[in-house]
């Protein structure tokens, strides 16, 4: 190696490595990010006198969950004093279940979270194929960039993921522009969906998550926010996604890495996405399904956001368990049929439910509800789709549902034969 190189390199190596302690979010170009480690290591840690490593952590050897000494002030009865964020929610995403919270409802600024909101406003109102023209706006993006060009031409889903994965403001300005005309619009579109889905403490000024007083949100609304996007069609694999290769991508490689560095350090992780500035300190929503549960963890203003989500998901898990309602072909019921050659047929489920189970039995209690027709008409296709069952909550909100199917072929009769009928009914 020559002189030039051997300095680059001695260079290089404390850049990269105060990139992984000091920047959860990417502030730099994507080049730099993905020379980090497979598995990198998470922010230092304080230790104490014990460390304790998750059995969920496996992914990474090298990765050990340390007790911090947290300096921050925490309620006697906190079960998570080792927590550092000054708001944290722990939920089961298919119910809202509350498995942990602290500061959930107080008011913090969202900083990159905000793109979650901005991925699901995309999602729920475009699609995936239509071409995005970047626009002055999004080339003078300030922070985490994609270094979008103006006029290039990106198609929404691959946009998506460079938002979601480097966090590009760039990206969620052309994003915005594209779906909502102007960046404010689409903002408030962002918060108007936002409140409906119940997070009510949130307000949106723009797509990004750069400081504004008037763009905030809680802890609470940012799970409920992210649960819902565990709904939508394209919402998992675009925040779980670790890598992607486009041809736009200014890079040499053509490579984007995700900068959630949970997905990684966590059995099961699956999403959703980091947060960093000044005013909003480090933020994280994180979420990993393990037996069918499907959690949700976010961190706001937290010293630790790996370990802290660490801590958080282990204590939701060991909380919920899973239990299966509905078979997968399970005969649901015998219905009659008219004017066809067979009198009944058997209906089945065409999927399972399984719905998560919490520790104390007051949260299990889930109503079956069976939207069928009294009736089948023939002609009839096995296959076909007749209703669903629902399972539904306490408070009314539906948390699952499954489709019945016919199992046979039915013919309708001739006419002949209907008249016939007909016939002797009047006789009868």
């Amino acid at each position: 190696m020559n002189l030039k190189k051997t300095l680059a390199a001695i260079i290089a190596i404390p850049l990269i490595m105060l990139s992984v302690e000091a920047a959860p979010e990417g502030r730099m170009p994507a080049s730099e990010l993905m020379r980090l480690d497979e598995a990198p290591r998470g922010e230092i840690a304080r230790p104490m006198q014990k460390t304790l490593t998750s059995e969920n952590s496996g992914m990474n050897p090298g990765y050990s969950v340390t007790p911090i000494e947290n300096t921050r002030p925490v309620a006697p009865d906190d079960p998570l004093p080792n927590v550092t964020a000054t708001a944290a929610i722990v939920i089961e995403a298919s119910t809202g279940h509350v498995l942990y919270e602290r500061n959930a409802d107080r008011r913090m600024f969202p900083a990159s979270t905000t793109k979650m909101m901005t991925l699901i406003t995309a999602l729920e109102s475009n699609q995936l194929d239509e071409i995005v023209t970047v626009g002055p706006g999004a080339y003078n993006a300030d922070g985490s960039t994609l270094w979008l060009d103006v006029n290039e031409k990106i198609p929404l889903g691959e946009l998506l993921y460079g938002m979601m994965l480097i966090s590009g403001n760039d990206g969620a300005i052309a994003i915005a522009e594209h779906c909502g005309g102007t960046v404010a619009e689409f903002a408030a579109r962002m918060t108007k969906r936002a409140q409906e889905l119940g997070a009510t403490g949130t307000n949106f000024t723009n797509a990004n998550g750069l400081p504004d007083s008037e763009h905030y949100t809680t802890a609470r609304d940012l799970a409920l926010m992210a649960a819902h996007g565990f709904t939508l069609p394209h919402f998992e694999e675009i925040i779980s996604a670790k890598e992607v290769s486009f041809p736009w991508i200014h890079d040499s490689t053509k490579l984007l890495r995700n900068e959630n560095q949970m997905l990684w350090l966590y059995r099961g992780a699956n999403g959703v996405k980091t947060g960093y500035t000044d005013a909003a300190g480090r933020c994280l929503v994180a979420s990993a399904k393990q037996n069918d549960v499907q959690l949700i963890a976010v961190v706001l203003d937290s010293l630790y956001i790996w370990n802290d989500s660490i801590f958080l998901f282990d204590y939701g898990f060991g909380r919920v368990s899973s239990q299966k309602l509905i078979e997968p072909g399970q005969i649901v019921k015998t219905l009659p049929i008219t004017s066809g050659r067979r009198k009944s047929m058997p209906v089945k489920t065409a999927g399972e439910i399984i719905m998560p189970v919490f520790d104390g039995g007051e949260s299990n209690a889930y109503s079956l509800v069976y939207d069928l027709p009294e009736t089948l008409n023939a002609p009839i296709t096995s296959g076909e789709t007749i209703g669903k069952i629902r399972v539904v909550l306490p408070d009314g909100r539906e948390a699952a549902s499954v489709d019945v199917v016919t199992t046979l072929d039915v013919e309708q009769k001739s006419f002949f034969r209907l008249l016939l009928n007909k016939i002797r009914g009047l006789f009868a």
